[in-house]
């Protein structure tokens, strides 16, 4: 496995790190405290290209990679992950869907304004019954007379409700099916759905333990209708191409949670310097020296994972199993990290202004969103064989 960075790489992480620093962080507790989205970053975000960074340059994308994509959430990651699952949801969620399985007529039309930020999209899969276990999908959409009517609700959808999103791809019921043992499936596809839709409403807001400055909103659709021609991806596969979505989510929430592990490294490492007890400054206690090594240790095995996972997907080879490691292996060390971190800090770490404070209260969810640290344990075991 090749980790050393290209130039190229190098140099956009580096590009990027220096915007998170001078200016995501200055308005990262703002925004926080206040749960606001943060549009004027999103703004310049979209100016740089890093909406559209792993897309061609045809549908108005950068051309790169998706671990330039990664290196990119990484850098944000460490100073605010709020912004940073903004742009993993607009990216993985919100364009990649219509990237893979839209039409040429669907790209056209919706990717321009996606990958530049102009406008952000949301994926519709999660219910109260249903995520991971696609059977207890309830929303179901009719074919009537070349329309879609769509009937259901969603849950905790990410970029779903601001003044800038377009769209929202769902998942819903459009048929059964028998098998051979006479038992019924679910037939599952995925409907584009533009914001503005009569029949459609976006909830208000949940009130989140973190990710404060994230657009987050339950849905609802009643007799919600669109034209046939905004079925996304073929009749029936909704659900199977989701996962193929989710594989590659999976390595973008790795790099998100490898960020935050790193930024608490480094928060714990200026507060360590400078933070003194009885004339000494606490960096040359092995308590914590030791402490923050670990945190170190665990950020680079994140690191790790994540390349490896990244650059399959760059060469086109089988990733989901990597994709699994680097998310449990991620989620966790970012978790763990931010509970070091804020035991470092001692009471400070317990103000929110500070960002180890943020990184505690933001990180649980990366245990948690785009496949539960259970769900990747399960699949890597089913990658071995075991049952």
């Amino acid at each position: 496995m090749t980790t050393l960075l290209s130039e190229e790489h190098q140099a956009l992480a580096e590009s990027v790190r220096e915007f998170a620093e001078q200016v995501i962080a200055p308005v990262s507790a703002k925004h926080d405290a206040e749960h606001s989205f943060p549009y004027e970053i999103i703004a310049q975000m979209g100016s740089m290209g890093l909406f559209g960074l792993p897309f061609d340059e045809e549908y108005g994308g950068e051309g790169g990679d998706y671990l330039a994509f990664c290196l990119a959430l990484e850098e944000i990651a460490k100073v605010d992950q709020s912004v940073a699952i903004t742009l993993e949801a607009g990216v993985g969620l919100g364009a990649m869907p219509i990237y893979r399985y839209g039409t040429e007529e669907q790209k056209q039309k919706w990717l321009p304004d996606l990958l530049s930020a102009k406008r952000l999209a949301g994926f519709g899969l999660t219910e109260s019954d249903a995520g991971s276990d696609a059977s207890g999908t309830r929303t179901t959409a009719k074919l009537v007379d070349g329309t879609w009517v769509i009937d259901g609700t969603k849950e905790f959808i990410t970029n779903s409700g601001t003044d800038i999103t377009s769209l929202v791809t769902v998942t819903a019921v459009t048929g059964t099916s028998k098998a051979t043992d006479g038992s019924t499936t679910k037939e599952i596809s995925t409907i584009i759905v533009p914001s503005g839709t009569p029949g459609f409403a976006v909830g208000a807001g949940y009130d989140k333990v973190g990710w404060n400055a994230s657009d987050t909103h339950p849905l609802s659709f009643t007799e919600a209708r669109v034209p046939q021609e905004h079925l996304l991806g073929e009749r029936g596969r909704g659900y199977a191409n989701f996962l193929g979505i989710l594989d590659e989510g999976r390595v973008a929430i790795a790099a998100l949670a490898t960020g935050a592990a790193q930024g608490c490294v480094d928060q714990a490492v200026r507060y360590a310097k400078e933070r003194k007890t009885f004339g000494s400054p606490i960096s040359s206690y092995q308590g914590i020296s030791f402490k923050i090594a670990r945190m170190q240790a665990r950020a680079h095995t994140a690191r790790l994972a994540y390349y490896q996972a990244a650059q399959l997907i760059a060469a086109g080879k089988p990733f989901k199993t990597q994709a699994s490691i680097a998310k449990l292996v991620a989620g966790e060390a970012a978790m763990d990290n931010a509970r070091d971190a804020t035991q470092i800090f001692g009471g400070y770490g317990f103000i929110n202004e500070y960002t180890v404070a943020r990184h505690y209260r933001d990180s649980k969810i990366l245990e948690v969103g785009e496949g539960t640290t259970e769900v990747q344990l399960m699949l890597i075991a089913r990658s071995l064989g075991l049952d």
